[in-house]
C-alpha cells in the first residue's frame, strides 16, 4: 500500500512553511505520512485535482495564492465557512474520493484573536480581501459592538463584509484616527508591512495611541515575523499576536482533516523556533 501524502499547492509555493509544520507534527506523533510543497500554475489546477482524484495515497491539499477562488469550481463539495467567506485553502478527500473544499483561515484568525475580550468593544480590520473574509466570518460569529474597515475601495469592503453576513462600517485609510480610537482590536488582513511590499502607512502606526488599553493588535503578515505594526504596538504597551499564530492554527485543522489525528498543540513553542530559526 503506498505511503499517504498531503501537499501545499500554489504558485509560487517554494516559500511555504507548510510542509516545516505538516512534518513536525507528523514526526511527534510518529505517523507514517509524507506532506511537501507542489508547484501548480493557474492552467494546471484542473489536471492537477484530476490526478489526485485517482490516488487513493493522496490526502488532500492547503491551497495558496492563486487558486483559493479558482479552485472552488473544481470540487464536489463545499463546506459552509468556505462558501460564506468565498474561498477555499484547503482540500480534503471525502467518501467515494468527493473533494471538499473548507477553509481553516478562518480557525486560525479565531485562534489569533482569541486572547482579545470583544463582547461591547469595537474592532478594526485592515483589508477587503481574501484573508480578511476570515477575519469577517470570525467576527461575525462574535459579540462584538462594532466593527470598522479600513480599505482602498469602501464599497468593496462593504460587500465583502455582508458577504461573510457581518454588518460593518468602511472608511479609507487615511481614517484610521477616526477608526482606532477606543478600539480592542486590531487586526491586518493586508500585506502592507510585508517584506517587499508597500510599508504601513504612518498614521495608521501614530493611530494605535487611541485604541483601549486593553487591545489587541493581530498582523497576519510572517514574513517578516517582527513587522512594524506590530513593533509599534508593544511600544505602547498593547497586546500583540503575529501571523505565525494564524499560519500554525489554520495547519491544525488541516492537519485533523488529512491525516485524523490531531496535532500535539503543547509542542508550539518548539515548532516557532523551527519556523523562525
Amino acid at each position: 500500500m503506498s505511503r499517504s501524502y498531503a501537499e501545499v499547492i500554489g504558485d509560487p509555493v517554494a516559500h511555504s512553511k507548510s510542509p516545516l509544520i505538516h512534518g513536525f507534527w507528523l514526526d511527534k506523533l510518529g505517523i507514517e505520512a509524507d506532506y511537501s510543497a507542489c508547484h501548480v500554475q493557474p492552467d494546471e489546477l484542473a489536471g492537477y485535482l484530476a490526478q489526485r482524484r485517482g490516488d487513493p495515497a493522496w490526502r488532500g491539499c492547503n491551497v495558496t495564492i492563486p487558486h483559493k477562488q479558482a479552485v472552488m469550481p473544481l470540487l464536489d463539495v463545499i463546506e459552509e465557512g468556505a462558501g460564506r467567506v468565498g474561498a477555499v485553502n484547503t482540500v480534503v478527500r471525502g467518501p467515494g474520493g468527493a473533494l471538499i473544499g473548507i477553509n481553516t483561515d478562518v480557525d486560525g484568525t479565531a485562534d489569533a484573536i482569541a486572547p482579545a475580550s470583544l463582547q461591547g468593544e469595537v474592532a478594526v480590520v485592515i483589508g477587503a480581501g481574501g484573508a480578511a473574509r476570515a477575519a469577517f466570518a470570525v467576527l461575525a460569529d462574535r459579540s462584538c459592538r462594532l466593527v470598522r474597515i479600513l480599505a482602498r475601495n469602501p464599497d468593496k469592503a462593504a460587500r465583502a463584509a455582508m458577504e461573510c453576513g457581518l454588518r460593518a462600517e468602511t472608511m479609507i485609510l487615511a481614517d484610521a484616527a477616526m477608526a482606532l480610537e477606543g478600539a480592542g482590536l486590531l487586526v491586518n488582513a493586508t500585506q502592507l508591512g510585508m517584506a517587499g511590499q508597500e510599508p504601513m502607512p504612518g498614521g495608521l502606526l501614530d493611530a494605535l495611541d487611541g485604541m483601549a488599553r486593553e487591545a489587541l493588535v493581530f498582523d497576519m503578515v510572517y514574513a517578516p515575523l517582527e513587522t512594524e505594526l506590530l513593533r509599534a504596538a508593544r511600544a505602547r504597551g498593547l497586546a500583540t499576536s503575529d501571523g505565525l499564530v494564524m499560519l500554525v492554527g489554520q495547519a491544525a485543522s488541516a492537519f485533523h482533516r488529512f491525516f485524523g489525528a490531531v496535532p500535539p498543540r503543547g509542542a508550539d513553542s518548539e515548532l516557532r523556533k523551527e519556523l523562525t530559526s
